[in-house]
Parts: structure tokens; C-alpha cells; sequence
């Protein structure tokens, strides 16, 4: 999780938009060091207390619908690394080639389990694999698909200096997403045009200000925004 020597960076990540940024975590990387010390604790206790759900959760998903257990789609993580990311599948098989890769509310292609796995919040659940495995942590920012980090602008790429997140303000503030886009005509633009770049002035703010204890507190904010607490 420590950031790299600045010559060690991705050529595009090498841009003086994202120096700004990228001067301050450098001097935080033994807070960085503990973060990833806390993500591996934390995610192998909750793997094991939740693996009793884990099992509830794949044997309902199978039942109602044809398909894997998990929804693994290719995003973007540290450094623009790829990785496939494991969510509880929520949608019909293949879902992402019969429409956009952004969700919208009342979309066709949730099956019945998924409404309610989606309801409360427990297809993210599955996340904590990518975190203990050191793909993702608990707080930073969301990981795109491919094709949405292509439209970053330079200082948007200053998102990539640490790995995604499973939660963050911006997904707190953000949280009924799918329901802001119902009514779009073409959802992929208007989450590229209008959705994005809002997600990303929270996203790129937390960067500034980023510290373990500040995380901690992020993390209290999900929990109260996921039983509808957050104001």
C-alpha cells in the first residue's frame, strides 16, 4: 500500500497535477503501513464471523438464478492496476453485456435475490476477500471499470496513488446513485459527465486530507448511512 518513488509511477500518473497530492501521502507512508496492518486483521476476523452469511448468501443466489456465486468484473486499484473484483452476484448472468455497467434504480437485470441483497447493502460484503488479499482496503476511493478511468482527467489519476476503497465519503454522499440516473437516456455519459466528476471533488478532497483516524471515522459513517442513520 506505501506509494511509490515518484519515478516508480506509472508515466501517467508522472503529471504536476497530481504532485500536489502525491507530496503529502509520501510523508504519511508509515501511516500507510499500519493501515494495510489494520485492513489484514480486520478483514480475516470479519471472513471468519460472516462465512456462516457468506454460505447463506451463495446457496440463495444459486437457487434463484443460473449463474456463479460471484460477479467478478475487471476495475482499476493502485497504480491502474487491474484486478477482478468478487461481488455477490445480483444480477442476472452476463448482466454487464446486455446493458450499461453502471446500475440504475428498478434495472431489469436484478433477479429477485439480488433486490434484497442489494437493499441491504450485502453484495459488497464479499469485498473483504479483495482487502485481505491487499486489492482494495476499507476506505478509498470506489474502483472503476477500465473505460471510466480512461476519461480521468490528470488530477482525477491522483486517485490511483492508493488502492480502492469498499467505502468513502463520496459513496456515502453518493450511496442512491442508481436512483439519480433512472431517468437517463444514456446512463454511461451522464455518469462519465455529471456523476464522475462530483464523486471525484469528495474523492480527491479525502485525499488531502487523508489519516488512519479520519478512515476510522469514515468507516462509522458507512455503517450509520447503510441503516439509513446518515444525515
Amino acid at each position: 500500500m506505501l506509494v511509490k518513488k515518484w519515478e516508480k509511477l506509472p508515466s501517467k500518473m508522472q503529471n504536476e497535477a497530481i504532485r500536489p497530492y502525491y507530496d503529502k501521502l509520501r510523508k504519511k507512508n508509515f501511516s500507510l503501513f499500519w493501515k494495510r496492518v489494520f485492513d489484514l486483521i480486520v478483514s480475516s476476523l470479519m471472513l471468519i464471523i460472516l462465512f456462516p452469511l457468506f454460505i447463506i448468501l451463495a446457496v440463495a443466489i444459486k437457487i434463484d438464478s443460473r449463474g456463479p456465486v460471484f460477479f467478478r468484473q475487471v476495475r482499476i486499484t493502485q497504480f491502474g492496476k487491474e484486478f477482478k473484483i468478487f461481488k455477490f452476484r445480483t444480477m442476472v448472468n452476463n448482466a454487464d453485456k446486455l446493458g450499461s455497467q453502471v446500475t440504475v434504480d428498478k434495472d431489469m437485470r436484478i433477479t429477485k435475490v439480488g433486490k434484497f441483497i442489494r437493499k441491504c447493502r450485502l453484495d459488497e460484503v464479499s469485498q473483504l476477500i479483495d482487502v485481505w488479499r491487499g486489492r482494495m482496503t476499507f476506505v478509498g476511493v470506489r474502483p472503476e471499470v477500465p473505460k471510466y478511468v480512461e476519461r480521468y482527467s490528470d488530477e482525477m489519476l491522483a486517485t490511483l496513488l492508493l488502492p480502492a476503497g469498499v467505502t468513502s465519503e463520496a459513496s456515502i454522499k453518493f450511496k442512491n446513485e442508481a436512483e439519480l440516473m433512472k431517468d437517463a437516456k444514456n446512463v454511461d455519459e451522464v455518469y462519465v459527465e455529471v456523476v464522475l466528476p462530483q464523486k471525484m471533488e469528495f474523492n480527491l478532497q479525502s485525499l488531502k486530507k487523508y489519516g488512519f483516524w479520519r478512515d476510522i471515522g469514515t468507516m462509522f459513517k458507512t455503517v450509520f448511512a447503510v441503516f439509513g442513520k446518515n444525515k
